[in-house]
């Protein structure tokens, strides 16, 4: 993927010397934010669709926001609905209580360098002698499978994400798990993290590099945000486990729809996911902006027969304490544990789901054993076509040391909620 290369310590004279070098478009754009909370917004995201902005600039041009001290915004412009035309302008912005703040949106000819603070990452390699390239897509058949290939395809078993204080991993290999990078820096891991010297998939991510390691043991869980479907006491894997040579979904689609310094957006395809004689197909995308501790999952369903339940899995193989269900306001509800539950229980880590509590139907348990197992589940109706929007936390000790305190993390997760909740009302003209 391509990189941007800006260190923060280049500071704003060196952003404003780089921008005055760009050649500027005539049109401009006023933008006004207001908090309409009583706390202070740090890291807030603000997505304005394209329809929001008229008579915008003929041909390539890019964003550049600007407050009125002069200071320059990092923002950029991101395709979600891959029509090959950009529909969301992104930003984050730090904002006062009950404060407005003001914005000028210029549009330039050149793509500005920012400090990069997201990142995906995806590699595969078409046969098991061939070394891992870059790549953006993927399509995934029932009978790709590492079992039955005789070889691991993907760099980190799938794609990976990242913000500027932890990251994560998806198993496209038919496992669709959820998995933990701890990051003990703010910088980018490199590309070929999980990739030896000669090209080959291979785990080096277990140990400490001086960006973090992965640090969660994941089992047949569906690790920290991956999910299910649930039929009376029945649990239905979306996917299989490691042992398994045949996929029950009949094709995988995956794609990067974009990768900037403030958003990085992956989406997933199941096409004929076919539990227990049933048939669904599935859509989720996966979202991860600055300064928080987590990522945004949405899941949406198609081929429902109305008696399912969508379960939500928190992985507990290294967990010894009780699961905490917090109702944070009216818009969320919080499952948390925390405990030392890092592979062979060496650090402090706690870890979250926030669920919508308007769809929150109580917690469950996965069984020890089996296809899906040593997991808390939420439980929320589901209903199709409708899209399923939660997050999911990792708050490490090596990142933040006052991880270690179960009352620490606690208030970290009430924070946040109450920054997820804030409203900031959006003027353009």
């Amino acid at each position: 993927m391509k990189r941007y290369t800006l260190f923060a310590s280049a500071g704003a004279a060196f952003l404003t010397l780089l921008f005055s070098q760009c050649q500027t478009a005539t049109k401009e754009t006023k933008i006004a934010l207001t908090n309409t909370t009583t706390i202070d917004l740090t890291d807030k995201a603000i997505s304005i669709d394209r329809s929001q902005i008229s008579d915008l600039p003929e041909g390539d041009v890019f964003p550049l926001i600007i407050s009125v001290e002069g200071d320059t915004i990092p923002s950029q412009l991101n395709d979600l609905n891959n029509d090959k035309k950009w529909d969301e302008l992104f930003f984050v912005v730090n904002l006062p209580s009950t404060a407005s703040e003001s914005y000028t949106l210029q549009w330039v000819n050149e793509k500005p360098q920012y400090v990069v603070r997201t990142s995906a990452r995806f590699g595969k390699r078409s046969s098991a002698d061939t070394p891992v390239e870059p790549a953006t897509t993927e399509i995934l058949y029932a009978n790709e499978l590492p079992k039955s290939l005789g070889f691991q395809r993907y760099q980190t078993d799938g794609p990976s994400w990242e913000n500027d204080k932890v990251g994560f991993r998806d198993y496209l290999d038919g496992r669709n798990a959820k998995d933990l990078f701890g990051k003990t820096a703010s910088f980018m891991s490199p590309e070929n993290v999980g990739i030896n010297d000669e090209g080959a998939v291979e785990d080096t991510y277990h140990v400490m590099a001086d960006w973090g390691r992965d640090i969660l043991s994941v089992g047949n869980s569906v690790g920290i945000g991956g999910y299910a479907l649930q039929v009376d006491d029945q649990l239905m894997r979306l996917g299989v486990t490691v042992d398994d040579s045949v996929n029950n979904v009949e094709k995988t689609t995956f794609q990067i729809m974009a990768e900037g310094p403030v958003k990085s957006v992956l989406s997933y395809h199941y096409e004929n996911w076919h539990p227990n004689n049933r048939n669904y197909n599935v859509e989720e995308t996966t979202s991860i902006w600055p300064g928080m501790y987590a990522y945004q999952n949405s899941v949406k369903f198609s081929g429902l027969q109305g008696d399912e339940t969508l379960v939500i899995g928190l992985v507990n193989i290294n967990n010894q304490n009780p699961l905490e269900e917090i109702e944070m306001n009216d818009e969320w509800v919080v499952l948390s544990t925390h405990d030392m539950q890092t592979y062979d229980r060496q650090w402090w880590l706690g870890l979250a789901l926030i669920v919508p509590r308007d769809l929150y139907e109580g917690y469950g348990e996965a069984p020890e054993t089996g296809q899906l197992s040593k997991s808390f589940l939420a439980k929320l109706k589901v209903e199709n076509g409708k899209p399923v929007t939660y997050y999911a936390v990792a708050g490490w000790e090596m990142s933040d040391e006052l991880f270690k305190d179960p009352a620490y993390f606690k208030s970290y997760l009430e924070n946040l909620v109450s920054q997820l909740s804030a409203t900031v009302e959006v003027t353009i003209k």
